[in-house]
């Protein structure tokens, strides 16, 4: 199993069958399980086994196989799933971290990760560091002897910029910290998080594993030492798990999630080639596109620089709302990584609460505009992005 592609890892690994040897995973909506005997009862809350469980905020038979699997298609060694990416997020934060600890992040996070770090977290005592996450100098000056933790995301939600993680990574291992790296926007496909020597990469399953828009899910995969112990034990006791049909859900996606991240990701550079010295955008951001201030090192880190791109538009909000409103393809919406290609205006939707000095640090400007590209084909979403453009 160590030596099969991603695909088919995406595929088989994990798998447990019933004693009815059915070929599609089985979902085990059971919320308990009983036990023989009043011994085996206690026994098992003692030391569980890798197929025992006792209740499903702890673990489940469904759950349990897709976090084998996510485990094996990511390269760690564990992984505990989660009911939303955010979930996933605060479940390791809270783990990993105490009162007087130290953490440097990239400033670039989605808004939500950006709140449990400054609000909760400071709010407990843990001294936050935030840096521009495209200057290893600023992470060098950061990351003290005392530091704890590091966090980024590997690619910037929305405007897609790119952390040179082995550097990050080397810095914090230096002094002993543990590296968390937010992985959605890097796709699970095309993750680099593990081969970089994160020691845990986060992921919002409700994107691109789910990538159909019905059920959220997250998930934290790293070594079983640190899954299995302060992970596990702060999440099953907090009531974060994933619940069986989610993960049964996410189980059957993971079987074409390799042929549609591709399909999305190939279909993303045609759209980004396309818009490229449009006379009505200011810049284009697609992290692998010559565009992009840091395309070589995108190129360094992964195949592909994902599902999504970044532009401006000429004329602020009101031409932006002129764009979106004018698209019949794309779908107004506030996900991204789904099948359905998606429209999104980050600074009045997705980063209205953020305050106006952090948007400008961001460079989350009212003419910004971050596209989620689906399953269509791609000369149809060229054509509607380039028809709306003319009504701006």
């Amino acid at each position: 199993m160590a030596d099969w592609d991603k695909r088919t890892k995406a595929v088989h690994t994990g798998t447990r069958r019933s004693q009815y040897g059915e070929l599609s995973e089985a979902i085990f909506l059971t919320q308990g399980f009983v036990y023989p005997s009043a011994e085996d009862a206690e026994a098992r809350f003692l030391k569980s086994g890798d197929d025992e469980f006792i209740y499903a905020r702890y673990g489940n038979p469904t759950v349990r196989m897709f976090e084998d699997r996510l485990a094996a298609l990511l390269g760690y060694e564990d992984c505990f799933a989660c009911n939303s990416g955010m979930s996933a997020v605060s479940g390791a934060l809270m783990a990993l971290l105490k009162a007087g600890d130290h953490v440097v992040s990239s400033r670039a996070l989605f808004g939500s990760c950006l709140y449990v770090l400054e609000d909760i977290l400071a709010r407990f005592g843990v001294e936050i560091t935030l840096v521009d996450g495209t200057d290893n100098a600023a992470w060098d000056a950061a990351i003290r002897a005392d530091t704890r933790l590091v966090f980024f995301e590997s690619i910037s939600n929305p405007t897609l910029e790119v952390v040179d993680m082995r550097h990050v990574v080397k810095a914090a291992h230096k002094v002993g910290a543990l590296v968390l790296a937010d992985d959605a926007m890097a796709t699970p496909v095309y993750s680099y998080a593990r081969d970089c020597g994160a020691d845990l990469a986060l992921v919002s399953t409700t994107k691109h594993i789910d990538g159909q828009g019905r059920v959220l899910g997250g998930a934290i995969c790293g070594s079983r030492e640190l899954i299995r112990g302060p992970i596990e034990a702060y999440v099953k006791h907090t009531g974060g798990a994933m619940n069986p049909f989610a993960a049964w859900t996410h189980l059957k996606a993971l079987e074409t999630l390799d042929l549609r991240v591709r399909a999305q990701a190939a279909a993303a550079v045609q759209v980004a080639n396309a818009l490229a010295g449009h006379p009505k955008l200011t810049t284009l951001r697609y992290p692998t596109h010559g565009d992009h201030p840091q395309q070589a090192l995108a190129l360094a880190q992964a195949d592909s620089g994902g599902t999504v791109l970044a532009f401006e538009i000429a004329g602020g909000r009101d031409a932006c709302f002129k764009f979106l409103n004018a698209l019949e393809v794309f779908t107004i919406s506030n996900n991204f990584a789904d099948a359905k290609s998606i429209v999104t205006h980050p600074a009045t939707t997705t980063h209205q609460r953020l305050p106006q000095d952090q948007k400008d640090i961001l460079g989350i400007s009212m003419g910004l505009v971050r596209l989620s590209v689906g399953l269509e084909h791609p000369d149809d979403l060229i054509a509607d992005l380039l028809a709306a453009l003319d009504k701006v």
